[in-house]
């Protein structure tokens, strides 16, 4: 049977068309990754692109999580969003039309659905699979400075797919016992995406999440990570802070929902560190 009578929903990208040969030159791309699951990963992106979008950036941040939370987190309803990033990798719609604006000025999202956890296995059947979300990035316009993708907790073919579209990876890793428990694994995959698919693929940096600053384990969980990938660490810290809890169920990053709470400043200072690198 062909191909396309498998998978009839999606639709096939020529990467020969003229609009999709390249990404904006002034766009960086980077793809929010851990495969551990609690470990502070939307919450990052959904307060990193906030922050960025405060200090005057345009970014748009793809929520590539079948569990659709950071789009629930910026207050939209999922059962509502009539176009998603499932109709982006199937080549049923173009970025510009999926994106939409937030809250935040100079923030929009391409929402997620439950039907992409559906949409991964239809996609694991069709020609370029892991290239679906790098070739659909090409037809961002222009303007857009950063784009930020919320991955899923697992390193299959959603993830995949942003590995190979983004220009750098930024890790989330909790101040708890197992931190390091499949780091090494997601640090392998990214050196196997280099070698196959993504050859300008960069660790971008680790990111400490939930600090208790009252234990010590928290600070030696810090100290080892140092010790371990010193070039590589964030100097920002992220601590536990409820407000960070609290936010996503008024539909808000924390930027706006607390402004001046700890773990707002403490996202602030994370953009202001990503932007300087």
């Amino acid at each position: 049977m062909a191909l396309e009578q498998i998978t009839p929903t999606v639709a096939p990208l020529d990467s020969r068309d003229p609009k999709i040969l390249g990404y904006a030159s002034e766009t960086r791309i980077m793809a929010v990754v851990n495969q551990k699951g609690g470990v502070g990963k939307t919450t990052t992106a959904i307060n990193l692109a906030a922050s960025m979008a405060e200090l005057g950036r345009q970014v748009v941040l793809i929520d590539l999580d079948p569990q659709a939370n950071s789009t629930s987190g910026l207050g939209f309803d999922v059962r509502r969003q009539r176009l998603n990033v499932y109709h982006l990798l199937a080549g049923e719609a173009v970025i510009d039309d999926v994106a939409v604006a937030t809250s935040v000025p100079g923030l929009h999202l391409v929402p997620s659905h439950v039907s992409l956890a559906g949409g991964e296995i239809e996609l694991a059947l069709v020609e370029d699979r892991e290239r679906r979300l790098q070739l659909a990035l090409r037809e961002l316009s222009g303007g857009f400075g950063h784009v930020l993708i919320d991955c899923p907790p697992s390193l299959g073919l959603l993830t995949l797919n942003a590995l190979t579209a983004a220009h750098e990876v930024l890790i989330p890793v909790q101040c708890e016992y197992y931190a390091l428990e499949g780091l090494g694994h997601l640090l392998y995959t990214m050196e196997l995406v280099r070698e196959r698919l993504n050859p300008g693929l960069r660790l971008a940096g680790i990111l400490m999440t939930q600090l208790d600053s009252r234990t010590t384990l928290g600070w030696d969980v810090v100290q080892e990570v140092r010790r371990a990938y010193p070039e590589k660490i964030y100097e920002t810290l992220i601590p536990r802070n409820v407000r960070l809890s609290e936010a996503p169920s008024h539909g808000q990053p924390v930027t706006e929902y607390d402004p001046n709470c700890r773990g707002a400043q403490a996202y602030r200072q994370l953009a202001k560190e990503v932007l300087s690198r």
